[in-house]
């Protein structure tokens, strides 16, 4: 089960946006595999619906002057540098990995931190920096979606 919960204050989290403008926590409870294993049993296989949610965002992201390809850097090797999907990899730490884009409109950041604890020891969070107003207009009309999908894909997170 995914539950909402307050931010946690780890270091990745602390010291992975130099602002804040949007953030948000779930948790789930994980004892049998590792955070690498975990970063992508959440983010790697989307169902039919999910890819089409990305492509509508990718449609009208034009627009807004999102990025629509990979970096010209993408690795997809779990290491500092290397990419989970198409999240980049910004530290990687024994209990908590930082993921994020940066955009022309907004940075991007997920943490997963396992918290060591019996229940809800997986909590996922995003921190958002808007850069202009149309960042924070995005993140506006994204929000309902962006809760309801990173619920979905931390379920597939959630030890059986």
């Amino acid at each position: 089960m995914v539950q909402e919960i307050t931010l946690p204050d780890t270091k990745g989290i602390r010291t992975a946006l130099d602002k804040v403008d949007f953030k948000d926590a779930y948790a789930t409870t994980n004892h049998s595999n590792n955070l690498e294993e975990i970063a992508k049993m959440i983010f790697d296989q989307n169902p039919r619906w999910l890819q089409t949610l990305f492509k509508i965002r990718g449609f009208f992201g034009v627009y807004l002057g999102l990025k629509k390809h990979a970096p010209a850097d993408y690795k997809d090797d779990f290491k500092v540098g290397g990419h989970v999907k198409f999240f980049k990899i910004y530290s990687i730490d024994p209990n908590e990995i930082i993921l994020g884009a940066n955009d022309n409109h907004l940075n991007f950041r997920v943490s997963i931190y396992n918290a060591g604890t019996l229940k809800n020891n997986i909590q996922l969070s995003t921190l958002v920096k808007y850069h202009n107003r149309t960042g924070k207009i995005y993140m506006q009309l994204i929000a309902p979606f962006h809760r309801m999908v990173i619920r979905y894909m931390l379920q597939r997170a959630t030890q059986n």
